[in-house]
């Protein structure tokens, strides 16, 4: 994964929480997943297929959840709304980095993962980037494990 790839995530993630909730994220230096684990409550996981492999994770709080979902109008006391969201999120970011990338860039449905994060395996022979994305007082990590196909 290069650094303009890179950088379409640090954007559209960036952009989502600012068009969803009206405070942008600030998405902090990616850095190598090495033994880092991220933490949270939920975990939304979009696999990638065609032009590329691999996956792009989102990893968060219940409690970030439930103020996005106060703000847009929703009940936040709704377990499947909290996890909806998440998916929603890992979707939209996807999708919108697929605006991109191309028609090659091919996702998947969101897989959504409740519980602590290390619960989630990702592409273990790619090398996956963790964005680490402050919004208000909340962090949560976006993982990007991508590998790009030779056609």
């Amino acid at each position: 994964m290069d650094a303009a790839n890179v950088e379409i995530f640090i954007r559209g993630t960036a952009n989502y929480f600012e068009e969803i909730t009206g405070t942008p994220a600030e998405v902090g230096t990616p850095f190598l997943k090495d033994d880092f684990e991220t933490s949270g409550d939920y975990t939304g996981t979009i696999g990638i297929s065609g032009d590329q492999k691999g996956c792009i994770s989102i990893t968060v709080t219940r409690d970030m959840l439930t103020e996005i979902l106060s703000i847009i109008g929703e009940d936040a006391d709704e377990d499947s709304l909290v996890s909806d969201l998440v998916g929603e999120i890992a979707n939209t970011i996807s999708g919108n980095a697929r605006e991109h990338l191309g028609t090659g860039f091919m996702i998947s449905v969101p897989v959504v993962i409740v519980g602590p994060a290390s619960n989630v395996h990702l592409a273990q022979e790619l090398t996956t980037f963790i964005l680490p994305v402050r919004w208000k007082e909340h962090i949560s990590y976006l993982s990007l494990s991508l590998e790009k196909l030779e056609v």
